[in-house]
């Protein structure tokens, strides 16, 4: 368990923590290439996913408090096997993720200084990064708290500036989208004004652009008064992170039309076009460009560093459970699982290494490895949440278990809501991102992610059902010992 620790964590800085954790500037433009219809989506996915996961991660988070959060939710409610399966998505997709985004630290750097870099200084500067955020990962949040406060800060300012160059844009020259009827706004509805299943896909990106809340839940030991802290940081962030997420969305969507929009520099060419639009001069706009792309950079290093507390927690509980190797569960001196952040380092800076090579020495086609590294990790992130809402519903059946803590009033039909509806929405979130078309067309593209979401399946199986039997094992031998001593303290 963790070592007591002198510091602390206030109600200030959990709320700027959820917003650096949960605001993520990276996945902005591949939400806004939804088109004018994401408002809609917006709409839905709030009241749906939002505001059911971010109660039920507080009434969880405050009832049963520990820095294991979702892992020792799912153990209370199905036992250590399917908490050995959260930890394994959990875990897997954080160095894909990563990964990623030492890729597009690499994209943005060049794109905001107009210079082009060869692999080796690309593979350095990839490297360097996920070793800042592996290093950054061994504090504790309180420690650290001054990086995910300014992190959050700065998403303020480029999301809200961003948000401004578009609102005065489409006041003074109009939209690069406009919406010619209301079918437009419709989600699921094709050009032709059928109904289209491929909309559908817009679930997973919207839903990634909320997960987080769980994590906060993991600070509890940081804070003075958990039972109250964590439910007003979350709603008080919710409510931050709902109003940047649009207003930053907005204003991509009146800058590029959606043909041209980029999934990874579409948050830099979209302040770009705004600034072009409006008449700023060449040199305002270079020297804009590296302040907001200096200020994107620096949140892709708070926004892991503010994630990793919560993620190296839950693994290191597991590694406490024995669902995961013994050696994940060492501390520091200040109670913070170490070994998790290092793994991470280790096989993000791998990913990040051979998908440098192959794209240099292999094949050209492999162009947009932010998004296939993306992909994947949010098909296994996804994965991670699955059994979440149906432990809420099992747990929540036995009552209150802390005085004080946060708990979700209303009667059946409301908490069942609460429980299936999130988990119907991350199905189908799921399932269209593995298999976006009905047609045989979609495998041509999709089949990398399809095979890497399998494998990934196949080897958290393999880690879970080994770690298990070797708990039974060791159980069983733990079990004929006492009851040899008990016979022998008979016979005696």
């Amino acid at each position: 368990m963790p070592k007591k620790h002198k510091y602390k964590f206030r109600l200030f800085s959990a709320v700027l923590a959820t917003v650096c954790i949960i605001l993520v500037g990276d996945a902005v433009a591949p939400t806004a290439a939804i088109g004018n219809s994401q408002y809609i989506w917006w709409l839905i996915m709030i009241l749906g996913f939002f505001i059911p996961y971010g109660l039920i991660s507080a009434e969880l988070g405050t009832q049963y408090p520990s820095e294991g959060g979702m892992y020792t939710w799912v153990k209370k409610a199905f036992g250590e096997k399917w908490a050995g399966r959260v930890a394994w998505f959990y875990w897997v997709n954080y160095p894909l993720w990563v990964a990623s985004l030492a890729n597009l630290v690499t994209t943005y750097l060049m794109q905001m200084l107009g210079i082009e870099m060869t692999w080796s200084i690309i593979l350095a500067i990839q490297v360097g990064y996920i070793f800042l955020v592996s290093v950054l990962g061994c504090l504790r949040i309180s420690q650290s708290d001054w990086l995910s406060n300014l992190g959050a800060i700065c998403k303020f300012i480029f999301m809200a500036g961003l948000g401004g160059l578009g609102i005065y844009v489409l006041i003074t020259q109009g939209t690069a989208n406009p919406v010619n009827s209301w079918i437009d706004l419709l989600p699921m509805v094709g050009e032709d004004g059928g109904f289209d299943f491929t909309g559908l896909g817009f679930v997973a990106l919207i839903i990634f652009n909320m997960l987080g809340f769980e994590v906060v839940s993991t600070f509890a030991d940081d804070m003075d008064n958990p039972k109250k802290e964590i439910p007003k940081a979350i709603i008080l962030g919710g409510v931050l992170i709902a109003f940047f997420y649009i207003l930053a969305s907005f204003g991509i969507g009146v800058a590029i039309p959606l043909e041209e929009l980029s999934s990874d520099s579409g948050l830099l060419d979209s302040y770009s076009q705004l600034m072009s639009i409006i008449g700023f001069s060449a040199g305002a706009m270079k020297a804009i460009m590296i302040v907001i792309g200096g200020l994107f950079i620096y949140t892709l290093v708070a926004n892991i560093s503010s994630w990793n507390f919560g993620v190296n927690s839950v693994i290191a509980y597991a590694a406490e459970d024995g669902t995961f190797p013994k050696s994940w569960a060492k501390r520091t001196k200040d109670g913070v699982p170490y070994v998790p952040s290092i793994w991470t380092g280790v096989v993000g800076a791998v990913i990040a290494v051979v998908g440098i090579l192959l794209a240099e020495f292999v094949s050209d086609d492999i162009t947009n490895l932010f998004w296939t590294f993306f992909s994947l990790s949010l098909v296994s992130l996804l994965l991670a949440y699955v059994p979440m809402f149906m432990a809420f519903l099992k747990l929540h059946k036995s009552g209150p278990r802390t005085k004080g803590g946060y708990w979700i009033e209303g009667g059946k039909i409301k908490i069942t809501l609460f429980g299936v509806v999130p988990f119907l929405l991350l199905m189908i979130a799921l399932f269209f991102t593995l298999f976006p078309e009905f047609n045989l067309e979609m495998f041509e593209y999709n089949w990398p992610l399809i095979v890497g979401g399998c494998i990934t399946i196949i080897i958290g199986e393999i880690i879970v059902w080994n770690m298990s039997r070797k708990n039974y094992q060791k159980r069983s031998r733990t079990t004929r010992k006492t009851t040899t001593r008990k016979r022998a303290a008979v016979r005696r």
